[in-house]
């Protein structure tokens, strides 16, 4: 394919990246998608693909694929916070499950869709520059696996591309609502290890950590520390990590019996909203928001942005709406649906204990079933913080509780 003949280059072939790419082929719009990796393979993320997630990839066509890998469906979510624990169900109507897929084998199955529906795939492909003109972005310049440098021209490039986003930093794309690093935290993988198939997260002191069942028979375990002991902990993770499963007995004399099967993996993550867009470039995934991964929420957020995305630059392309108004709503629409949930888990990575009003609403959920499915709710996406926490839904809980 000759220059000039691309509607959107997207760089980034993962969660964000390959959905975005898809969506547009399958509107009939020239798609090219690249990535520096080659696919299947690893990459630090989140793993939980909540409810909201699993419900995308139906709409996709997409779902069967992944129950067919033998990723196991996780039903139940189960809050250990010591002294109470607040266990429900994740989903609703639209997904009642959700799983924990290995990346290797999400990220290879939505870039084999991609190219399915149309999408131009280069992997092993190193873009070089952005390049612009007249202040506007107008395509990339790359090498492709071979060794080709190639330049490709495009009416958008889309940056899918992560926290160091090019795209991003190309056009100083600016930030706001900013955090900084809240929290330390670091995964990896057991076999051997008896669990029930549930999601179990563990609230302690400084401390958060969970397990799931991933493929393979394997557990994900995830957990870390503040920040603030980042630079301590780090020189020796896994003594920091197995006392920090010690602190639920139990879990951490299965996990001493059992086999860890990788290396540890993860970072700090920095907190913050990017202007998506702007003359030529649109920004989808981590490249324009990123939260701590504590309520992991990554997966999901990034299939939303990839399906609002697409539709906003369908109705540009196609002349319903002028470029500038159609990213702006869908800026709007992200921030909108992002911010409670980022509030949230600003608040949890920070791990300081409950203040006394969110200790008296969780003892008053605790025992009451349906308060409990939707406190799981709530913390796996499927209902915004914002309406859990609000008075006409909270107040019935505390009146029950207290009578």
């Amino acid at each position: 394919m000759r220059s000039n003949e691309w509607d959107v280059i997207v760089l980034g072939a993962r969660c964000a990246g390959s959905p975005l790419a898809m969506l547009l082929a399958r509107r009939g719009y020239r798609v090219l998608l690249v990535d520096r990796a080659t696919f299947p393979s690893d990459t630090i993320s989140t793993h939980i693909l909540q409810p909201r997630g699993g419900a995308a990839l139906s709409r996709w066509g997409l779902l069967d694929r992944l129950i067919a890998s033998g990723c196991p469906p996780i039903h139940t979510y189960a809050f250990d916070f010591g002294p109470i624990t607040i266990a429900g169900s994740p989903g609703n109507h639209e997904s009642l499950v959700s799983y924990c897929p290995r990346r290797t084998v999400l990220d290879a199955m939505l870039v084999n869709a991609a190219a399915e529906s149309g999408v131009d795939v280069r992997e092993g492909f190193v873009v070089e520059d952005i390049l612009f003109e007249d202040g506007r972005i107008v395509g990339i310049r790359g090498r492709s696996r071979t060794g080709i440098s190639v330049v490709e021209r495009a009416r958008v490039v889309a940056g899918a591309d992560g926290h160091r986003s090019k795209v991003a930093q190309a056009v100083g794309a600016r930030r706001y609502n900013e955090r900084a690093p809240l929290l330390a935290g670091y995964y990896s993988y057991w076999s051997g290890l008896p669990q029930d198939g549930r999601y179990d997260i563990y609230i302690r002191e400084r401390r958060g950590f969970g397990v799931a069942p991933t493929h393979d028979g394997l557990k994900l375990i995830v957990g870390g520390w503040p920040y603030a002991e980042f630079e301590t902990n780090k020189h020796n993770i896994e003594r920091t990590f197995l006392e920090m499963l010690d602190l639920a007995p139990a879990l951490g004399a299965r996990v001493r019996a059992a086999r860890r099967e990788a290396p540890f993996l993860g970072m700090p993550v920095s907190n913050y909203f990017r202007i998506p867009y702007g003359p030529g470039w649109v920004l989808v995934g981590d490249a324009g928001y990123s939260k701590d991964p504590i309520t992991a929420q990554g997966i999901s957020d990034a299939f939303r942005d990839a399906e609002h995305c697409s539709a906003a630059l369908d109705a540009a392309f196609s002349g319903q709406r002028v470029f500038d108004d159609a990213m702006a709503d869908y800026q709007r629409e992200r921030d909108e649906s992002a911010m409670p949930m980022y509030e949230l888990t600003c608040q949890l990575a920070s791990l300081e204990p409950p203040p006394p009003e969110m200790q008296q609403v969780l003892g008053a959920i605790s025992g009451n079933q349906p308060a409990m499915d939707r406190f799981v709710q709530m913390n796996a996406g499927t209902i915004s913080p914002a309406v859990f926490f609000s008075p006409e839904h909270v107040g019935p809980i505390m009146a029950g509780a207290q009578a």
